[in-house]
Order: structure tokens, then sequence, then C-alpha cells
């Protein structure tokens, strides 16, 4: 659809030419109708571009820099679900599925220098998640291992960074196709979850029956209770989604023997976005790509996401 040209940048703001965004769960929820959303709301919440316009006040940027959105602009407020995604770009608020923006400076943060749009635009949510799970929550150390499951973005971005941290890796997969891929990424065992169901004390006995120190946890209520029965004493679990349901049966009496810690999180805040950033460009790490689409072919981007055959991030170009 068409809309009105964005107005000039006030003394706090920026204008944005975007060029490329990224597709996220919560992205197919709000599109799928999964999640309420307003009539005509400009979807997407990750967007990356060229600073075209700045206002009076801000130092921070200057014309010809390329930015990259922040899922959360405000800290998120306290109460349910409507209230947490009140400020969220494709959600409470228009999102970057559009050519350009003008928003506070303090939404956006600098792109990891010498990136692509295409790279940068898989850092806001998918690559944030990641790290604040690992890194920021977490407090990752070298010689940890860390259990992933799936290949969604944010999945193969927690295996980067953990291999780039210098920590063991142990993935789940159904597919044979992806597993290969898993292990050529740098997985140092993936299990298959459809021929081991149990894969959580699969994992286990592969750490020797010590278990695993860091889980990112994206089923939820469906996959938790495996991940409980591969972690450590002391073991760390961030629930970042619940693809696999909200609810299911809870082992209570492993979380206490091994006073595991269950951390929820909803990506992160620009300042962790921002550490996130500089640790991208020391350590190297780029995205897996796994296709991409045009604007006006989004509902095929969308479509391909929900079919679970993508192996990383599925990028919009703006």
């Amino acid at each position: 659809m068409d809309v009105a040209e964005p107005p000039a940048p006030a003394a706090d703001e920026i204008q944005v030419r975007l060029h490329a965004s990224s597709l996220n769960f919560h992205d197919y929820s709000v599109a799928a109708g999964l999640a309420p959303r307003r009539a005509g709301l400009i979807p997407l919440s990750d967007g990356a571009g060229e600073v075209v316009a700045i206002g009076a006040d801000v130092e921070e940027f200057s014309v010809g820099d390329t930015v990259i959105s922040t899922f959360f602009p405000k800290p998120p407020m306290s109460g349910d679900f409507t209230t947490i995604f009140k400020n969220v770009p494709g959600d409470g608020l228009d999102g970057f599925a559009c050519e350009m923006v003008t928003a506070p400076a303090a939404n956006f943060t600098r792109a990891p220098q010498g990136w692509s749009y295409a790279e940068a635009a898989t850092v806001p949510c998918a690559g944030l998640t990641a790290w604040r799970a690992l890194v920021a929550d977490g407090q990752l150390r070298a010689g940890q291992t860390v259990l992933v499951q799936g290949t969604g973005g944010v999945s193969i971005y927690a295996l980067q960074i953990a291999k780039a941290l210098g920590c063991r890796v142990i993935a789940t997969s159904s597919s044979a196709a992806k597993i290969e891929r898993l292990l050529t990424l740098g997985a140092d065992q993936v299990i298959n979850y459809r021929d081991m169901p149990d894969w959580g004390v699969q994992a286990r006995a592969l750490t020797g029956g010590r278990g695993v120190d860091h889980v990112v946890e994206i089923g939820g209520g469906g996959t938790l209770a495996q991940s409980i029965q591969a972690c450590a004493m002391n073991g760390h679990i961030a629930v970042i989604g619940s693809l696999a349901g909200y609810s299911g049966q809870i082992p209570t009496a492993t979380i206490l023997a091994r006073q595991i810690r269950l951390i929820g999180l909803l990506v992160g805040s620009p300042a962790q976005q921002s550490e996130f950033v500089a640790a991208l460009e020391t350590t190297g790490i780029r995205p897996v790509i796994d296709s991409r689409f045009p604007l006006s072919a989004l509902a095929d981007g969308f479509r391909r996401q929900e079919s679970g055959a993508h192996f990383g991030k599925i990028v919009i170009d703006i």
C-alpha cells in the first residue's frame, strides 16, 4: 500500500532509507493474526538502512551511516503482552516494511561495520535474543556446553556465538540435511529429536552425565521438560519462545535438585544491542541467510517461514 512520505526529522530524530528487514516468529504471529493488530499496521520489527537526514540535536549518527532498529525502543513495561509490545515496531508501532522512516535516533544503533544491509537486518531481534540469552543473561564462559534447538535464526546465531566464545555445542533437528549443515557450521553433536524423543537425556549422556550449562529454549512448554533433563547442576535455561506450545509437564524436582536457573526473556535493550554489534565485529561472526525476498513478495517470505524449511534467517529486501 502507499503511505505518506515521512516528515523531516525533528531535533532528536533521524530519517532512514530502509534497505532490508528480516522475518521473526513475532512478525509471522502478527501477520497471521495470532497476535492482535490494528488495521493498516506496517509490519516487520527489524530494519536496516542508511541515514539520509538528521535532526539538530543528533550527535551519535551522521548522514550516510548504516543503522539498525531496536526491538524495544523504550524499556518494556510490566503487564500483559498488549502493554509490553506497545512500543515495538511492527506491533504497537508501525514497522519497517516500507521505504523510509523518521523516528527518534534512540530507536537505532549503528550496524556492524562492513556488513550488508541484508546481514545487518538479522541483528535486532534474532541475533540480539541469542546474545542476551547466552552472554548478557547467561554469562557464557569458554569451555561450557550449550544446547540449541532447531535451525531458526535465534538458534543459528546462538550456535555461532557459542563457538566463537570457545564453547561446545549440542544441537537438535529432525532433518538429515539440516543436521549435516549444523555439523558443518560447527555443532559438535546433533540429536535427531524425532528419532530420540528423550533428547534431553541423550544430551546429558553426550556430556558424560554432567549435563549442559546453557539451553536456548525456543519450544516452550512442549520442550522445556527435555531441556531441564539436559541441564547440569546450576545450569541456565533461557526461555525465548513457545513454538512447541505454552504448557507441558515440568519436572520441578529436577529444577530444585540441580538448582537450575530458568530465565524468560524478550529480545534485549539498545545497550545490549550495541554490545552485540561490537562483539560481532570482534569475533567475525556473519549471519546465515536462508533466502531473500523482495518486499513485494513478503507473503512468499512468510510462506517460507511457515513451512519450517528455512535454515537461518529469511531476509526481505526493500
